[in-house]
């Protein structure tokens, strides 16, 4: 029996519950695959703040960089806002992809046939939108020095060096050969510095890979072209702030932020998670909807542990899961059958791994 040693960093709002449902649901694909996984739960966020008085406890950080990958919930809630910027939540989630030099970010978007009416756009728009968002996600304006607020001025700088730009266009190349082979770099190199450096090094590493369609589009347009035409896009490559947006523009063409997943790779150890936040609004109802999460440990077992038979039937199980006619609230409008809990929906989706 193969083995692997999983960090779980359940995290604050409905992280919780929605961890605990991919956790389901790997045991049952291990189950059905002779695998085990050995999982060791950490803390990070607010949480750990409340209980250590730090976002991200060095018990933590050890733990996740002994670990063959980590499968992460979702961290913030309003009452930790007014904390000092380096105790709040969300800088220990950056400092851990700092740590963990998980410098790609895998954001994909694609639409579930049964749900194509649930997004904001016309169903003639989104039918068929497979894209994948590759982000740079330890570099940019996030993480550029100097930066500094003052009285009355505050300022961030844009950073990013040659080998870090060739370093995230090599992952999203890779990707797109294995895809429709087609890459759009968005930037903004009419007007920045930075970007042109980013547009040049990209064209100057797309030179290795003639097979694939290399194009560039201004952020601003990117940003119009996604909502108009998203089927357009097979890969898109930019940078961390860049990335941020456009990734969770994208998420709402699949009409809820719930079901997409995302990978951060490339460093010592994998991150997976979903791209939504605590939503504390609705934590501890059992109404979140855990298939973001569940996907994202799909994506652990194809590129930590290149698990690919594993991470299959795990698509395919939230495939039948949908096409079945199982929702959870927020998906409730759209061809749902019976609407299910939080706990529900994971035990649905695991009872059909490999059906």
């Amino acid at each position: 029996m193969k083995s692997y040693k999983i960090a779980v960093i359940k995290g604050d709002g409905i992280g919780p519950e929605i961890v605990d449902e991919a956790t389901k649901v790997m045991d049952a694909v291990g189950k059905k695959l002779d695998i085990k996984f050995n999982y060791n739960e950490y803390l990070m966020g607010g949480c750990a703040y409340e209980q250590t008085g730090n976002p991200l406890p060095d018990e933590t950080l050890k733990g996740a960089l002994s670990s063959d990958a980590v499968l992460f919930g979702s961290i913030g809630g309003y009452q930790w806002d007014s904390l000092p910027r380096e105790l709040r939540p969300e800088s220990g989630l950056l400092r851990l992809r700092s740590e963990l030099e998980v410098f790609a970010n895998l954001r994909p978007v694609k639409i579930y046939h049964e749900l194509s009416s649930a997004s904001t756009l016309k169903e003639e728009i989104v039918s068929g939108v497979d894209l994948m968002v590759v982000r740079e996600l330890t570099g940019g304006i996030y993480f550029g020095k100097p930066r500094e607020k003052l009285e009355n001025k505050a300022y961030n700088t844009m950073v990013y060096s040659k080998d870090e730009i060739r370093r995230i266009a090599k992952i999203a190349f890779e990707i797109a050969m294995k895809r429709d082979k087609r890459v759009c770099s968005v930037d903004k190199a009419n007007v920045l510095e930075v970007s042109q450096l980013w547009r040049d090094s990209v064209k100057e590493l797309a030179k290795e890979y003639p097979e694939v369609e290399l194009s560039h589009m201004y952020v601003d347009n990117a940003a119009m072209q996604l909502v108009r035409n998203p089927k357009q896009f097979d890969v898109i490559l930019t940078g961390n702030i860049f990335g941020d947006i456009l990734s969770d523009e994208a998420s709402m063409i699949s009409g809820s932020i719930g079901l997409l997943p995302s990978a951060s790779i490339g460093g010592k150890v994998g991150v997976y998670e979903p791209i939504h936040g605590s939503a504390p609004d609705i934590a501890g109802q059992a109404i979140a909807n855990p298939i973001a999460t569940i996907a994202s440990a799909s994506m652990l077992l194809k590129y930590s542990l290149n698990e690919t038979k594993a991470s299959f039937l795990i698509d395919e199980a939230i495939a039948k899961t949908l096409k079945d006619g199982y929702r959870t609230p927020d998906l409730s409008e759209y061809g749902a059958k019976k609407i299910c809990k939080t706990h529900e929906m994971g035990s649905v989706i695991a009872g059909n791994i490999g059906e």
